[in-house]
């Protein structure tokens, strides 16, 4: 995440206004401040105004096994908030020296050989409600039965054509769009 100002109002304005980065905000800065995510490349917003949570919650239990309609989980984040991923997200997926879950709240995953797997993917994902999005699309997803999987890495696109984020929409998994940090920057509403 880049610390930039709100590229609609102009460099030169008195009004501009520099948003509070997630590591700003995560050391303490005012916790109850809004934000809007825009895509780093082209600055079209991605979210509505977004308050930030002290750390991302636990994944809301759903018995997806007996679900009527295959479809993704209920959100880990509720609608209108954000929190910050501290831990590697998404692909890579590489070999572990020991079984344990693959990413925050997902379990354990194996390669075809009987290895167990932990994502060597970025760190300080913004994590969202997949609700909270605006004018993101998929491009791909790794393979699942009803949804998108974090496994191959970024799936979503912005209008611009940039990769900024990861949906995992797959019933068995974690409802959640990961903004990555590296392509989307917070601005005030």
């Amino acid at each position: 995440m880049h610390d930039q100002r709100n590229q609609d109002q102009g460099p030169d304005k008195p009004e501009q206004r520099q948003a509070a980065l997630p590591a700003d905000i995560t050391d303490g800065a005012a916790e109850s401040e809004t934000v809007v995510f825009v895509c780093a490349t082209c600055g079209v917003p991605l979210t509505g105004p977004l308050t930030l949570l002290p750390g991302v919650p636990e994944a809301p239990y759903y018995a997806w096994w007996d679900a009527d309609e295959p479809g993704p989980s209920p959100a880990t984040v509720p609608s209108g908030c954000y929190a910050i991923e501290t831990e590697p997200y998404g692909g890579p997926l590489v070999v572990a020296q020991a079984p344990g879950p693959v990413m925050p709240r997902h379990g354990e995953h194996w390669n075809v050989e009987g290895k167990p797997l932990v994502s060597q993917g970025p760190r300080g994902n913004i994590v969202i409600n997949p609700g909270d999005a605006r004018g993101l699309r998929l491009q791909h997803a790794s393979p699942a039965c009803c949804g998108a999987t974090p496994d191959g890495g970024m799936n979503q696109l912005c209008a611009c054509g940039t990769l900024v984020a990861t949906l995992c929409s797959d019933c068995c998994l974690p409802y959640e769009l990961h903004l990555s940090a590296d392509h989307v920057r917070a601005v005030r509403p």
